[in-house]
């Protein structure tokens, strides 16, 4: 009987996906939705980019150009919404899908309908989203943060955007609750924790944020939804209420959600560095510990985006001490990057040219966030285009370099064949300029005293637009690059990969054909107890 159960399932083995679009809708393979994600934050990538472009065209000179004030303010608030929630985050849940499971030999993802579920809930929240731009009264136009009272005045679009940011929500919950289940459950024999890769564990602490998180942003919203509709007065100063509470819960939400962004960038940078410097990587249960200790201090820093309210000076030092601290474990990480480098046979493939792009470019970011932590200093900069700088610096160089870094160094254990080097490596060099041209000179532009979400300015910040203009039209366009690059490896117009794809990388995932089969690691590896991925 088992002999027939054996074939059974051996024969099971041999059937591939469902065909058609079936395949996609009922997907519960881990491979499957990891790709759906990656398509989906795609689209949306270039969907809050056009919006930015919208916004940059209007700013490229004074006066108002192409658009009117109320829909500039709604392309800032939509970008915003889009690129946070609809391109950045899921681009990694995707990576998780497609990498956790194989990092840590385990066949799937723990819990793969909820999977298929979390998945699906984002293209209706984003339709939603999107829909409020026809409405009456527009899209919302009261920046991502949804600050009252002026979130309150958005119109018939109120509702749909509390809708719309609940289903964004939970998919996060669940997918996070996924990650995390799958990881603590489901790992290879031998392989204990302080021996998982740090993309594993930079997505198993970014997991734990989004579960602490998200029902924080929910409450937030739905305190607006019952003042708007239900007669309460959380935040109406004129019932009681007081809307720079709304500042304290939502940056309650809103800071650890930047290193929700930026954590598993550190993990595929953490993985990157090492192999194109043919060491493992340095100081690695230290890098657990920093990345740990940043998510801890992310809980207890929120009010650094809030010193102009008028709180105290005990709490305006706390947040400026508690800030600063952050620049350690942030030093160590970057510290054990350059360790790993020092001294190795170092290569400079694609990977490797975004993961060092990140390290200088996201450093940068880092020091103007120091900047802004000193609270009499950023009296001077809030609200200013300075912050802007700040944190496009973080984001773009941070999380949107971590990812295409990502993509090029697991793509052909994905397709099965190489992309084309050369168009990478020319990706990687037209991006890093333009992102410099684009966000460099608005530190400028907010230390002369520019303020940001504003759709017209004196001449005095003319020339400074215009060269942060021109840089964001040719970053938008050198993203096209990228599409091409991935459309003709997905095609298989490279070269064919072999099962190790790079010379002599660390991890489980190195250890199964590419590409990688529809299933993988059907029974659990072994490894040996001495044996670290990292």
């Amino acid at each position: 009987m088992s002999s027939a159960v054996a074939d059974a399932h051996a024969d099971h083995d041999d059937h591939g996906p469902v065909k058609g679009w079936r395949r996609w809708l009922y997907a519960t393979n881990h491979k499957d939705i990891g790709t759906m994600y990656l398509i989906f934050s795609l689209v949306m990538f270039f969907a809050g980019g056009s919006m930015a472009l919208i916004i940059r065209t209007e700013l490229f000179s004074p006066g108002l150009q192409f658009v009117i004030p109320s829909f500039f303010n709604q392309m800032t608030t939509m970008h915003a919404l889009i690129m946070v929630f609809g391109a950045v985050m899921p681009a990694f849940v995707g990576l998780a899908n497609w990498m956790i499971p194989m990092m840590i030999g385990a066949p799937d993802m723990a819990l793969p309908r909820m999977n298929n579920w979390s998945f699906w809930i984002l293209p209706v929240a984003f339709s939603i989203l999107g829909s409020t731009l026809f409405m009456s009264g527009g899209a919302p136009a009261s920046g991502w943060t949804m600050y009252p009272p002026l979130v309150l005045q958005t119109g018939d679009a109120f509702p749909f955007l509390i809708f719309s940011v609940h289903l964004m929500g939970l998919s996060s919950i669940m997918g996070a609750i996924n990650v995390i289940v799958t990881i603590i459950n489901m790992r290879a024999p031998d392989m204990t924790l302080l021996k998982m890769p740090m993309f594993v564990w930079t997505w198993l602490i970014t997991a734990y944020l989004l579960l602490a998180v998200m029902p924080v942003l929910a409450g937030a919203v739905t305190m607006l939804l019952t003042d708007q509709f239900f007669g309460t007065s959380f935040f109406l100063a004129a019932g009681g209420g007081d809307p720079v509470m709304f500042q304290h819960i939502f940056w309650f939400f809103g800071h650890p959600e930047v290193y929700i962004m930026i954590l598993p960038a550190f993990g595929v940078v953490s993985e990157i560095i090492p192999t194109f410097s043919r060491k493992p990587l340095f100081g690695h249960d230290s890098m657990v510990y920093a990345a740990s200790s940043i998510a801890f201090l992310s809980f207890i820093v929120w009010a650094h985006h809030m010193f102009t309210v008028g709180m105290p000076l005990t709490g305006q030092m706390f947040f400026m001490f508690a800030t600063m601290l952050i620049a350690v474990p942030t030093g160590v990480k970057v510290f054990n990057w350059t360790a790993t480098m020092w001294k190795g046979a170092m290569t400079f493939e694609t990977p490797m040219l975004f993961s060092l792009g990140f390290l200088f470019l996201f450093t940068i970011g880092g020091f103007s966030g120091l900047m802004l932590a000193i609270a009499p200093a950023d009296i001077q900069y809030h609200d200013s285009y300075f912050v802007v700088a700040h944190f496009h610096y973080v984001l773009v160089p941070g999380s949107i370099f971590g990812l295409m870094a990502a993509v090029y160094y697991w793509m052909p254990k994905w397709t099965g064949h190489y992309y084309n080097e050369s168009l990478g490596k020319l990706h990687f060099w037209l991006s890093t300029i333009f992102v410099n041209v684009t966000f460099f000179p608005m530190h400028f532009l907010g230390l002369a005293g520019m303020p940001r979400r504003i759709p017209d300015y004196s001449t005095q910040f003319a020339d400074f637009n215009s060269i942060a203009s021109v840089g964001a039209i040719g970053f938008g366009l050198s993203q096209l690059l990228f599409v091409y690059v991935v459309i003709q490896c997905v095609r298989k117009k490279g070269t064919v990969a072999s099962q190790e794809v790079w010379d002599s990388p660390r991890g489980l995932e190195w250890t199964v054909p590419s590409p990688a089969p529809y299933h993988t690691f059907e029974t659990p590896p072994r490894i040996s107890s001495d044996t670290s991925f990292s």
